[in-house]
């Protein structure tokens, strides 16, 4: 399984639009900076979430990768 850094910048984008699209008038620059401010904190709280089925994850990472995790265990 391969994650690229641009899917994830291009949600990050797709989510901003998202909220600009849903109020698509705003009365001065400051507005709109301000939505886009609070948009990003919402996105970005997801980032730090813990994955609930991390201990699976480790697992099969575990298993797929077990001397590359043994040299960061030590």
């Amino acid at each position: 399984m391969l994650i690229y850094a641009t899917n994830a910048i291009e949600n990050f984008n797709r989510q901003l639009r998202k909220v600009i699209k849903a109020k698509s008038v705003f009365p001065t620059g400051d507005s709109l900076l301000k939505m886009l401010y609070l948009a990003m904190i919402d996105i970005t709280k997801k980032w730090i979430d813990r994955r609930k089925d991390w201990g699976q994850v480790h697992f099969q990472l575990a298993i797929f990768f077990a001397d590359r995790l043994d040299q960061l265990d030590s």
